[in-house]
């Protein structure tokens, strides 16, 4: 499937991006790229598309990347509602400890064990633990 997809080309901490249409399979750093439809800086708000061929590619089924998607939108390009790219934060650790639910599950019976018999459970049942005597010295 073709994509739509914002390829980096500018400096360490300059970025500026090529719009260009390349196979899903390919990296975006591999240089695999079937045209170039643009270019994008986001510093410096300049925007150049080829809005013709964009949209020829698009009527023949190339799908554009998230951000491209919001970017077409932006310049009147394609009609559509946005589409949320940011990140999803990590979930943060919290202080109160996880509930744990107290129903008791109920198991299927194993193999071999008869239906009827009923086996205590560990609520019914005391256990009593022996505490291990000493030995007495010898005199």
């Amino acid at each position: 499937m073709l994509k739509i997809r914002l390829q980096r080309v500018g400096r360490k901490h300059e970025p500026s991006f090529r719009l260009v249409l390349t196979d899903s399979k390919n990296s975006t750093k591999s240089g695999r790229l079937s045209e170039v439809l643009g270019s994008y800086d986001p510093r410096k708000t300049i925007e150049s598309f080829n809005t013709e061929r964009i949209k020829h590619w698009l009527a023949r089924g190339a799908g554009p990347t998230a951000s491209i998607n919001n970017l077409l939108i932006k310049h009147g390009i394609i009609r559509g509602k946005k589409i949320h790219v940011s990140t999803v934060p990590a979930a943060q650790p919290t202080a109160e400890p996880i509930a744990i639910a107290e129903e008791p599950v109920e198991t299927p019976p194993a193999k071999g064990e008869q239906e009827g018999v009923e086996i205590p459970s560990a609520e019914t049942s005391t256990i009593t633990e022996e505490t291990p005597q000493e030995p007495e010295p010898q005199v």
